[in-house]
């Protein structure tokens, strides 16, 4: 759709609260989204400049646009919602959440029996969850039923089948798991309060069992039936120790849901903990896929919604790490400073981080454990996908470190039929580059490089990635024409969190599937490539390799030029520096030679 075009149809945009959608030519929906004005909201996508390529793809793309009007803000967040999660259109977040969660069932049928199901259905039962965890369901099963006597047979405990007395007790009552409703040993009115207790026991309120419990034990006490009394005793202590266990912060605390948020790229991480009483009833941590240009405030409400909807939260108060716009009636949005409400986002914060490195390092390992035919079936579609003219057999990375503005280096990595050929990994300490210019940087070691490889008649890899936008990969051509391989050689640009690939000259980015083999092998060397650079650099400051710009000042000696970059951070900084303000830290020679070597305009005096 033409700006001309949609100036056209603006006049009859609503200026109501509602959802907006967008199709392409084919009727495809690409796109839902909610709006305070649908007039106001859909009018910014034909007026403004994206700063991603996406954006202005999906705005290319869209031929018809069609709206529906909502009574209110809150209404127009949850139907965009439940719009996403039904046809997932193309360029809305992607919640890759598609995990059937179990329940636990109590069956409508006299005498309701417990057990776990993942089928949810409307056979009038009731579904108590969904939960996270399968173990997690079997461990709260095998406690409520160490606590709670429930029969467990499938026999049809009707009135009149128990009155015709069709049935026998059997070893379950025996053993005490059973209270033998089949022989009409139990009241259907007991059987019930029995349901009641382990719904208590599914939310974290453990408390009001517990009273329970120690009424039964003072009655049986007071009756003289010590044996009973000892045996509810222990349940008392079971159930308290279950309780201390489960229990992380202040049980004051309430019923609340904590979230918190990891970006890294287009992927989001969210994690939920579900607290009910001080105790952690449910825990969670899922992975979203951003399309566009969503900001952590709009991926965590979505995030929030879907969540909260997904495990049927009640709770009135959510603990999150900053502002969100999150419309829902009766919800008191809590971003703590210190506390044990704190301690909990702390706790999210730290269980979303250990996901996320847990991703990292099974992604490594669904690479590490294909065999030599599957690595070579990555290596073709990554071949595919780069449209590149041969296989990588052989890819090499490059990547600049520093530290704090100061001591430049760079390494290189390399990869061998898809797997680290860590005999040819290479690091550089920069020679000809004064002071911090990862451009020059770049140029210099990738020259240095393939200078190398020519000299020695060594074949050249099929692939070289950068790893930078597209000033760091114009600095690798230069170095790439300087030596007379242009054309010759494959070399590529990756954009640091983006993971959007450029080749030089091109306009757009290639954007790989999220969850391809081929960028899984991309990250894979990109990380690769990191961990070896910031262990080389850590390795050069620990051994006091490094001299920086300030050292190369006659002069000034390794302690002076230690103690303006601690105190100034980096070699930019003390630039900025008046000569006056030097002079109180080093002295008014040493200050002196400082303001000779940057200039004169450098300082103001």
């Amino acid at each position: 759709m033409t700006q001309q075009e949609f100036s056209a149809l603006a006049p009859g945009i609503p200026l109501q609260p509602g959802i907006y959608k967008y199709f392409d030519e084919q009727g495809q929906l690409l796109y839902v989204g909610k709006a305070k004005s649908l007039r106001k909201r859909v009018s910014s996508y034909f007026s403004k400049t994206f700063t991603t390529y996406k954006t202005h793809e999906l705005v290319q793309r869209i031929s018809r646009i069609e709206f529906t009007i909502v009574d209110s803000e809150q209404d127009a967040f949850l139907l965009e919602n439940s719009l996403i999660k039904e046809f997932q259109p193309r360029y809305n977040i992607n919640l890759k959440d598609d995990k059937t969660y179990p329940y636990i069932v109590i069956r409508k049928e006299p005498f309701p029996r417990v057990f776990l199901t993942r089928r949810k259905i409307n056979d009038g039962s009731q579904y108590l969850g969904p939960f996270t965890s399968v173990a997690r369901v079997r461990e709260l099963l095998d406690f409520i039923r160490q606590n709670i006597p429930l029969r467990t047979c499938k026999l049809a405990l009707t009135p009149g089948n128990i009155q015709k007395g069709k049935f026998k007790v059997c070893l379950e009552y025996h053993l005490g798991n059973c209270k033998g409703p089949c022989e009409g040993l139990q009241s259907a009115d007991d059987y019930q309060e029995s349901l009641v207790q382990l719904k208590e026991i599914l939310k974290g309120n453990l408390g009001p069992i517990i009273q329970h419990y120690r009424n039964n034990m003072q009655e049986f006490a007071a009756a003289m039936a010590f044996e009973k009394a000892e045996a509810i005793r222990k349940k008392i202590d079971h159930l308290n120790e279950y309780k201390s266990r489960s229990t992380v912060v202040n049980s004051k605390t309430g019923t609340v849901d904590v979230f918190s948020i990891l970006q890294e790229g287009d992927a989001a991480y969210v994690n939920y903990l579900a607290v009910n009483d001080g105790s952690i009833v449910q825990t969670k941590t899922i992975l979203l896929e951003k399309k566009l240009e969503e900001t952590a405030a709009e991926v965590l409400a979505f995030a929030i919604t879907n969540i909260r909807q997904t495990f049927g939260s009640l709770a009135t108060e959510i603990i999150l790490p900053f502002e969100i716009v999150y419309p829902e009636a009766g919800i008191i949005l809590t971003i703590p400073k210190a506390g044990d409400k704190k301690k909990l986002l702390e706790l999210s914060e730290k269980n979303v981080n250990y996901f996320r490195e847990e991703m990292k390092r099974k992604q490594m390992l669904q690479l590490e454990d294909k065999t030599d035919a599957e690595k070579l079936m990555v290596l073709e579609q990554l071949r595919l996908d780069l449209q590149l003219p041969q296989l990588p057999l052989h890819i090499e990375c490059f990547d600049n470190s520093n530290f704090q503005g100061s001591y430049p280096v760079s390494a290189m990595v390399c990869f061998r039929n898809g797997q680290p050929a860590k005999d040819d990994y290479r690091r550089f300490n920069v020679k000809t580059v004064t002071g911090i210019n990862d451009f020059a940087t770049m140029t210099e070691v990738v020259y240095r490089r393939y200078k190398r490889l020519l000299d020695e008649n060594v074949p050249l890899p099929q692939l070289i990635i950068i790893d930078g936008g597209k000033g760091q990969l114009s600095a690798a051509m230069e170095a790439i024409g300087q030596l007379g391989l242009t054309g010759k050689i494959t070399v590529t640009g990756l954009a640091k969190n983006e993971e959007e690939i450029f080749f030089a000259g091109d306009t757009q980015s290639i954007k790989l599937p999220w969850n391809s083999d081929s960028l899984k092998l991309i990250r894979r060397i990109r990380d690769e490539v990191h961990r070896f650079g910031i262990t080389f650099h850590r390795n050069q400051r620990s051994r006091g390799t490094f001299k920086n710009e300030l050292e190369q000042i006659r002069g000034i000696g390794k302690a002076t030029a230690d103690l303006l970059l601690k105190k100034y951070r980096s070699v930019k900084n003390i630039r900025q520096v008046s000569v006056d303000e030097l002079a109180t830290l080093i002295g008014q020679s040493r200050a002196l030679l400082l303001q000779q070597h940057f200039g004169e305009g450098d300082h103001t005096q």
